[in-house]
């Protein structure tokens, strides 16, 4: 089954937060949390890692809730939802330059908000997917010599032997192995607690690689498959230390 969505509540009014995230619950989404102010959410997103941010417009604090999105696009593609009970031009504006994925004025029904999160997933999937006709696959069932991935009705089998290594793609990974590429509803950081430890090693923020197949090892990189990951300085010496024990 593919996990719910995990959505952050960023809303001046506790609430009214309390009360948008019961109905997110009710309607399956996972809340990572309620917070009422810009400097809140941007420690929340780099902890947490939600799907979506749903963003008020008037917050407590220094920064309204358009300057907290501009901070988190600095270093995050995450989809907003802005909730506002002022939809002013002037307001419509700005929050329309940081490329909002909605815009729901308070007071509004669930069905909105619904609808609003329900589209903001399939842009998403479509996004994260390459513009490629399938949609990501749900979080995989891994076993000792092989990995299990599942979309819709079918089961596929990659066989650990066969992969070369997996690549962060922002709340989404990747799997690149012999015979197919394949996107994953999950972070790098998850996939890595499945994933057997005498195969797999992850060697930088945004790369967990496949041991048997290093081709090369260079200062700041590998090579896998003509392919040049970055190596992280502080986790060489553990590679080195694998390999020769591989």
């Amino acid at each position: 089954m593919t996990p719910p969505a995990k959505i952050l509540i960023v809303e001046d009014e506790m609430i009214i937060g309390a009360n948008i995230s019961l109905q997110l619950s009710k309607l399956g989404y996972e809340v990572t949390g309620i917070v009422s102010r810009g400097e809140e959410a941007l420690e929340h997103v780099k902890q947490n890692r939600p799907d979506i941010v749903l963003m008020d417009i008037q917050l407590k604090g220094e920064m309204d809730g358009i300057d907290t999105v501009k901070k988190i696009h600095q270093n995050t593609d995450l989809p907003v939802i802005y909730l506002t009970a002022n939809a002013d031009d002037e307001n419509f504006d700005r929050a329309k330059s940081t490329n909002p994925y909605a815009f729901i004025s308070k007071p509004f029904k669930k069905l909105d908000l619904q609808h609003a999160i329900q589209l903001t997933m399939g842009r998403l999937a479509k996004n994260e997917s390459n513009g490629s006709e399938e949609a990501p696959y749900a979080s995989p069932f891994v076993q000792s010599d092989s990995i299990y991935i599942r979309r819709n009705e079918r089961m596929i089998k990659i066989l650990i032997s066969d992969i070369y290594y997996f690549e962060a793609d922002r709340n989404y990974c990747k799997i690149f192995s012999k015979s197919k590429e394949c996107l994953l509803v999950m972070t790098l950081k998850e996939i890595n607690e499945k994933l057997p430890p005498e195969h797999f090693l992850r060697i930088h923020r945004s790369f967990i690689i496949n041991l048997s197949h290093v081709d090369e090892v260079a200062g700041t990189h590998v090579v896998i498959h003509k392919k040049a990951i970055p190596l992280s300085k502080t986790l060489r010496a553990e590679l080195m230390n694998r390999l020769q024990t591989f």
